[in-house]
């Protein structure tokens, strides 16, 4: 009943403060001059990706960060590192990467946070890489802080990765406000930015995490993010991007429209592109994209390659180039996310290196975990 009543007060909320905002509230940039436009039709969705070609890249932290604070915050903003890793991401081919954002980062010091995207676009632009930001995310640690991050906790996958928004705001609809700022914020700086490819609105919006944040989580956190999930659209949407929004399957059937979850239909129904993650096999990829060319839009598939679970290079991406659909990969360079190692690396231990690294394609010096794969991706992408 509890958390029944707070996802009503979030709503009721959030009608109010849509009817009732002051007007000396400051606008984000380009809003008042920009026409609030609607959901892509399909022929526009695919008149944008016919512009794009073959989209292939990864997502992408740099390694000297543990999470998306560490990337962004003033203090350990690392251009130096994000230029070399970007240079290996374009020598593969690659020419976007998707990359994420985080609230707190524009509550702390929105225009600060604001020059060093834009710097990251610079450093992006000068390597043709166009990428594709996250504006919210649900995976990992509900209680992100900014500041000092923790160290990696050894031998673990994703050790140190937060949500955003955490917890706390989520269930506190009196901090809705400062996020409708923060993403009318930022889309509304880049909304006609031809370098910034897209905008996904949501990671996994109603994922309850492993079995250790689980605990932490709230019972309905799917009920309370369906809600937030919409106004995210819409406000991403009110500042008028020339970019497309999505918002990316992730787990269940997508096998016909009526077996969606409510949040599923809600993310397709929103998303001017179609986006989807695959973690399988390459039949399973495949089935994937056949089920959702129903949509009759582009399809990105913004998260798959986990050699331990039977996803790879080898089986997914000549699937994704048969299909013109867009393919990216988790990770890029072995480092402080840790990512090499399985997931289960949270309930069992490793004390080395895996044999079979889990996600990533460089060690920190540059050279290929595996050169098969690099050259694989190079002749796909026509590097090689």
């Amino acid at each position: 009943m509890k958390f029944r009543l707070i996802v009503l007060s979030a709503l009721f909320f959030s009608i109010g403060f849509q009817q009732c905002k002051p007007k000396e509230e400051k606008k984000a940039d380009n809003e008042e001059v920009a026409e609030v436009r609607g959901i892509w039709t399909k022929e526009q969705a695919n008149d944008w990706y016919a512009k794009q070609g073959w989209l292939v890249g990864c997502d992408f932290v740099p390694s000297t960060a543990i999470n998306q604070l560490e990337m962004w915050q003033a203090a350990t903003f690392d251009t130096a590192t994000i230029n070399r890793e970007l240079g290996w991401a374009t020598s593969l081919g690659m020419n976007t990467v998707r990359v994420y954002l985080h609230d707190l980062l524009y509550q702390q010091d929105a225009e600060g946070f604001l020059q060093r995207m834009d710097t990251f676009l610079q450093i992006a632009s000068r390597h043709h890489i166009k990428p594709l930001f996250v504006l919210f995310d649900s995976v990992w640690d509900p209680y992100p802080k900014l500041g000092t991050q923790r160290e990696p906790k050894p031998g673990v996958h994703n050790s140190g990765w937060v949500q955003n928004p955490g917890k706390e705001a989520l269930l506190d609809s009196t901090q809705y406000p400062r996020l409708e700022t923060y993403v009318k914020g930022v889309v509304g700086k880049f909304a006609s930015d031809d370098r910034v490819l897209g905008w996904d609105v949501w990671n996994e919006p109603e994922n309850m995490n492993n079995e250790y944040y689980r605990k932490m989580e709230p019972p309905n956190k799917a009920d309370i993010v369906l809600i937030l999930l919409k106004e995210a659209f819409e406000w991403a949407r009110s500042v008028n991007p020339q970019q497309p929004l999505t918002a990316g399957l992730w787990s269940g059937d997508w096998s016909a429209p009526e077996k969606l979850k409510p949040i599923e239909t809600l993310m397709v129904e929103e998303s001017d592109i179609i986006s989807f993650h695959n973690y399988d096999s390459a039949a399973s990829f495949e089935k994937n994209i056949v089920e959702l060319q129903r949509y009759g839009r582009p399809i990105l598939c913004t998260e798959y390659m986990a050699r331990g679970n039977n996803s790879s290079f080898e089986g997914s991406l000549p699937i994704a180039k048969k299909y013109n659909v867009a393919a990216y990969n988790w990770g890029l360079v072995d480092g402080k996310s840790q990512t090499i190692y399985p997931w289960d690396s949270w309930k069992k231990a490793y004390e080395a290196e895996p044999e079979v690294w889990f996600h990533d394609i460089f060690r920190k010096d540059g050279t290929p975990y595996r050169k098969a794969e690099t050259d694989l991706i190079k002749k796909l992408t026509g590097k090689l």
